[in-house]
């Protein structure tokens, strides 16, 4: 018998099923449900699915969240390189109070969730009201919320929205690689084929996949100043521009003396994946290890049959006709 076998793990919060308050229970009651990835149910909340503590969180944070016009907002489908960009962006807006050289960057030494913390499931969870003094401004924070479902103070102030895409094909596979680490100690894993009917049927989490990134695609078009509009394939293949583009959006564009020290490229070495995923911080404590595994382009070659990729071609082009977003599977 395996160690992972004797020895069963705590789920994090955001999978345990305990601890809802009545108003949370009450509403469950009320919702569509499907099985779920990771907590036996998801719930659909809003027109996304979702466990039961990610809506209580999700619930909090829409109800008390007030967000202000320097605030910077990560927003993500889950497994879509939302830990890659959380640094990124840590290291390129705090570069003045935390130079990118010094020897004990916060990124050597603290995980990037700690760094930039969600809103609905770190901040939020269980309701609790959490405390912004120790924020500097600008307050960096996350989702992997719908843009209809943003707190309104985000939707009305001039907050910065920062969205990051990955092809759907990569997309899946890393939500089922994550999925079954985290149930492989108290629950059997997922198999290929039951979790990629339920993605193609629009059920995962904070799914569907394309309605989540059709409504920030068209945000972006819509309000270029508050919403820009990333993809992973593009910062892996060409980092330099796009971590500029981010840099020009977020209003903390690079100098020229910046530019020639080689603020851009340690920037870029010291969050790359392979650095990230080496520090002793990334690979201690399962919560940390789980959010690092490949970080490659093309890897759903590896596990997709031809009639798998057919199938999610024939729907994504179907959801994204006419909408000019086009993905890069390599």
């Amino acid at each position: 018998m395996s160690k992972s076998q004797t020895t069963p793990q705590i789920p994090p919060k955001y999978l345990q099923e305990d601890e809802l308050s009545d108003e949370c229970t009450k509403l469950l009651l009320t919702l569509p449900k499907e099985r779920g990835w990771l907590a036996s149910h998801i719930y659909n909340y809003q027109g996304f699915w979702a466990t039961p503590r990610i809506i209580q969180g999700v619930i909090a944070c829409q109800q008390q969240f007030q967000a202000q016009d320097s605030d910077i907002i990560l927003v993500t489908t889950p497994k879509s390189g939302t830990t890659w960009l959380k640094a990124l962006l840590f290291g390129l807006v705090n570069r003045v109070k935390h130079p990118i050289f010094e020897q004990n960057h916060p990124l050597l030494i603290k995980n990037p969730h700690d760094l930039v913390p969600f809103l609905e499931f770190t901040l939020y969870v269980d309701g609790q009201v959490p405390n912004f003094s120790s924020f500097t401004t600008p307050r960096l924070l996350s989702t992997h919320l719908r843009f209809a479902s943003l707190p309104k103070s985000v939707q009305d102030s001039k907050t910065k929205l920062v969205y990051l895409c990955r092809n759907p094909k990569d997309t899946f596979i890393s939500m089922w690689h994550f999925a079954n680490n985290l149930r492989l100690h108290h629950k059997d894993t997922n198999s290929i084929g039951k979790v990629f009917d339920l993605f193609c049927n629009g059920v995962s989490v904070y799914g569907p996949f394309w309605d989540h990134v059709l409504d920030y695609w068209k945000a972006s078009i819509e309000n270029l100043d508050k919403v820009l509009f990333l993809m992973y394939e593009e910062i892996k293949l060409q980092p330099n521009i796009q971590i500029n583009r981010l840099a020009k959006f977020l209003e903390c564009p690079f100098s020229i003396k910046e530019e020639n020290c080689g603020v851009v490229e340690e920037i870029l070495r010291i969050c790359s994946f392979k650095n990230l995923s080496n520090l002793e911080v990334n690979t201690t404590g399962e919560e940390n290890i789980v959010f690092f595994r490949r970080g490659e382009i093309g890897d759903w070659k590896n596990h997709f049959t031809t009639e798998m990729s057919e199938k999610l071609n024939y729907i994504i082009e179907q959801k994204f006709q006419g909408s000019g977003l086009k993905f890069s599977y390599i």
